[in-house]
């Protein structure tokens, strides 16, 4: 049987106190790939923030890696965002330091204590995106390609059992977004769960996985690649 690792049941997406979507019904399952399409201003984000915990979830149920999102306390949110990998459009790479110090920042944020077993995580993360040759390196001496695939390896320091990634090729040229979208593709083969909001279609026609739409304030489970 398939593990759930978030769901969503009977429930309305807010902004403060503007209903973006209603009636959203959401299962992502272990090892899955899903794409989250929709124009903008259709709700993606909203649905995104909601999973990690940025917008409260006011009506209906969800769970995510074993959190409860209808009564999640504020004091429980850095506690679930370990348990997820984040990629955001911009990287939101610390400017003012190294690609090593950006991912030693995020370890010793989350808990980590131990220096020796730090430095194996940041190697291993690195050289599954293929920046282990660039670790000493400024955000700005790195493509945005580059920046991304360190966001990516960012994400993945907790071993996180899904990733949300928010439109993670939208600042990316072609070539580049299709290198992204292999390692993530690889990302997922080795099991984890991913969720990608994108408008790229081109990419999803490319890169088949089920796909749900923000519509009319609606999610609409769509077919693999049918658009």
């Amino acid at each position: 049987m398939e593990q759930n690792i978030a769901f969503l049941k009977n429930t309305s997406i807010f902004q403060k106190e503007h209903l973006v979507l209603t009636d959203v019904n959401l299962e992502l399952k272990k090892g899955e790939f899903t794409y989250l399409i929709g124009e903008t201003g259709s709700g993606k984000s909203s649905l995104l923030k909601t999973l990690y915990g940025d917008l409260p979830l006011k009506k209906g149920e969800g769970n995510i890696s074993g959190f409860n999102l209808k009564n999640l306390k504020e004091k429980e949110i850095p506690f679930l965002r370990r348990k997820l990998g984040i990629v955001f459009q911009d990287f939101q790479l610390l400017t003012d330091r190294t690609v090593h110090e950006n991912l030693l920042f995020v370890l010793k944020a989350t808990g980590w204590k131990d220096s020796k077993k730090m430095e194996a995580k940041i190697k291993e993360v690195l050289k599954k995106v293929g920046m282990d040759t660039k670790a000493h390196k400024m955000p700005f001496q790195i493509s945005g390609g580059e920046q991304q695939r360190v966001a990516i390896a960012r994400s993945l320091l907790n071993d996180p059992e899904l990733i949300l990634a928010d439109e993670p090729t939208g600042n990316l040229d072609p070539s580049t977004s299709e290198e992204i979208m292999i390692l993530l593709n690889e990302i997922c083969k080795a099991g984890k769960t991913i969720l990608m909001a994108t408008h790229d279609y081109s990419l999803i026609l490319k890169f088949p996985h089920s796909t749900i739409k923000c519509e009319k304030g609606k999610v609409i489970q769509a077919m693999k690649t049918t658009l």
